[in-house]
């Protein structure tokens, strides 16, 4: 393993097939983790709600059941949109007590060993891109992946998409801090593990993808750098997870295969638009009531491994007193566990399900997702939005078919595009999220309805997110700072600020360890260059090299500079921009690069300094500011007369 990791430090940073290679070893760990997590959801949920509270809930169509009931009661295949559903071992009293011991298994475990770990990771994995260097703790995803299938699989109302997307962020972050890789490779590695995570868990490969760079920020901005390392991984991890899939469900989209819908009219775009502004009210209802109960449950003076368990409790009560309002109508248990069966329901033909219902499942799944994880529980919120979005389409679909049935032909299209709209809008990722619908619906037939009402619930929404870590655009994240500085330097070349050679003290390559010491000693210079008989530039060596040296003088005379130095020098010439010497300070995280000939690479004529870089810059945004000003006061005049 060591000799494998070292072959990796080796490549050069820029290289494709590093990028490649990477890439697919996280898309193969993220795939492996997302088989783990599944697996393990599914035997959660079988011992607890199948076993003991006699819940069999209903799943979408590929998701693939790994357990039977021993007792052959037609149940073990409940993921069949076709196949009888027997309810008649329910006990829903037992269903509270199984979501309450799994809140406080969760919150036991979370708070224990990993806090981070706590609500719906997909924030964690933000913050960590944004603000800490794209570190991870290594800890956080082993924890996430258990206490999200203890919550899901006990029925907690929550999402898949966080925890998978923190194994995979988690992974690409260790793998990058092992490989001892800058900030800047750790945090694409970090996006690419999100995106080959989600592409897996929902089947939806491309989404993954560009879910990566989206989900980033809050505005229409993107992170470009990590898109094609995420869809490398994605790939790979769709594709690991699928061959663990039985064969008649490998490949197959979420939702099945057979979902087909399409757009008879431009003037349907008039139904989906007004289904926007409903879709918009109800994203900010969501977030609302998602941190308003965060709050609540923040200020409660309890130790928090208990908080949820309170909110896993209160989450059941709710759902099972909708289930008794709706004459025990198990439909109405979709505001509980992940709420697809109903999704999937609403997409097969022949099957109806009344607009009531799916609003009422819709606002209360709001409230039961916000009891299970702002209480502190472990889990996404994607599951839930593409219920809550999926019900509220339907329902609006149904209403404007009984008012208009000529134009609005198939309501069940409007569930499908409201699950894009309505996590667009709260989530702020509306390219992702239309692709990621397609893909788990099985077709691009509605793509115009979707990115039609996505783009208006994401317009409408611009005000509400439910990732707070996210930040508006890449001007605004710390991970970009430096990189904005390209218009200011543009047309500044690296001859106008460079420090000429005479003034710098080359050594020698045959330079004993013993003079170099003292060279050091004498200098202020923090960078040496090497130069060989004929002055040609070699190598480079700073005093952090030397350092390791400086305990064992015995070599002193042994050693000389070509054992000290870096011979794979970064350098720059005089006819290049600022902007070029600034991407390579960032790149190799040094303060000093020399200064070579553009003719001959290896005749040193100097060397250039960050600082020197930052006094242009601060030069020239003063030079900009005295011209803006001269123009207001030559404009103030003018506007008078």
């Amino acid at each position: 393993m060591n000799h494998f990791l070292a072959a990796l430090q080796r490549f050069e940073l820029r290289s494709t097939g590093k990028w490649f290679l990477l890439s697919a070893i996280i898309g193969l760990v993220a795939g492996l983790g997302a088989i783990g997590f599944h697996a393990f959801g599914q035997a959660v949920q079988f011992t607890a709600l199948q076993q003991i509270a006699g819940f069999h809930p209903r799943e979408a169509a590929a998701e693939g059941a790994l357990f039977e009931e021993a007792s052959g009661e037609g149940n073990q295949q409940a993921n069949n949109a076709h196949q009888p559903e027997d309810h008649s071992g329910f006990q829903p009293w037992l269903l509270v007590l199984v979501m309450a011991g799994g809140g406080l298994a969760s919150g036991l475990l979370v708070y224990t060993f990993a806090p981070e770990a706590e609500g719906h990771g997909t924030d964690a994995a933000i913050d960590a891109f944004h603000n800490k260097r794209g570190e991870i703790r290594g800890r956080i995803p082993i924890i996430k992946t258990i206490a999200s299938a203890i919550t899901l699989g006990t029925g907690g109302s929550a999402g898949r998409e966080g925890p998978i997307a923190q194994i995979g962020a988690g992974f690409g972050s260790y793998l990058g801090g092992i490989l001892k890789l800058p900030a800047r490779d750790r945090r694409i590695m970090l996006a690419a593990g999100m995106g080959a995570g989600v592409g897996a868990i929902f089947r939806a490969p491309l989404a993954g993808a560009v879910f990566a760079g989206e989900i980033l920020y809050r505005d229409a901005d993107i992170e470009s750098d990590a898109i094609v390392p995420a869809a490398i991984s994605s790939a790979v991890a769709y594709s690991v997870f699928c061959l663990w899939l039985p064969p008649s469900l490998r490949f197959v989209p979420l939702f099945g295969a057979n979902i087909r819908y399409a757009i008879d009219s431009p003037l349907e775009l008039l139904p989906y638009g007004a289904m926007a502004i409903v879709l918009a009210l109800a994203g900010v209802l969501y977030i609302q009531t998602f941190y308003g109960i965060h709050h609540l449950f923040k200020k409660l003076s309890i130790p928090p491994h208990v908080k949820p368990l309170i909110g896993a409790a209160l989450a059941g009560l709710v759902g099972v007193g909708l289930w008794f309002a709706f004459e025990q109508n198990h439909d109405a248990l979709a505001v509980l566990g992940s709420g697809y069966g109903l999704l999937q329901k609403l997409f097969t033909a022949g099957e109806t399900v009344g607009p009531m219902l799916l609003i009422t499942v819709a606002l209360v799944k709001i409230l039961t997702t916000s009891l299970t994880i702002s209480s502190g529980g472990s889990g996404g919120v994607f599951g839930p939005s593409m219920v809550i979005g999926g019900c509220l389409g339907g329902a609006v679909g149904i209403v404007f078919h009984s008012l208009w049935p000529d134009l609005v032909k198939q309501p069940q299209a409007f569930a499908i595009v409201g699950m894009a709209g309505f996590f667009s809008g709260c989530a702020r990722a509306p390219l992702s999220t239309v692709l990621m619908v397609s893909e788990m619906t099985g077709g691009y037939s509605l793509l115009l309805p979707t990115l039609w009402v996505s783009t208006l619930t994401f317009l409408l929404g611009r005000r509400w997110t439910l990732y707070i870590k996210q930040v508006p655009t890449r001007l605004d994240s710390p991970a970009h700072r430096g990189d904005f500085f390209v218009d200011v330097l543009e047309g500044i070349k690296v001859d106008n600020v460079f420090k000429r050679a005479p003034v710098l003290k080359l050594i020698h390559e045959g330079t004993t360890l013993d003079d170099i010491v003292h060279a050091l000693a004498e200098s202020v210079q923090r960078y040496f260059p090497v130069v060989d008989a004929k002055g040609k530039l070699v190598g480079i060596f700073s005093e952090e090299d030397v350092r390791g040296y400086l305990y064992d003088d015995t070599i002193w005379q042994i050693a000389n500079a070509r054992d000290v130095m870096n011979g794979n020098v970064v350098t720059v010439t005089p006819d290049d921009d600022l902007n070029t010497a600034l991407g390579k300070f960032t790149a190799t995280n040094v303060d000093e690069l020399p200064v070579v000939s553009a003719e001959d690479r290896q005749h040193l004529i100097g060397v250039i300094t960050r600082k020197d870089v930052i006094t242009a810059y601060n030069l020239r945004r003063l030079e900009h500011e005295k011209m803006r000003r001269a123009a207001e006061v030559y404009q103030e005049p003018t506007e008078q007369a």
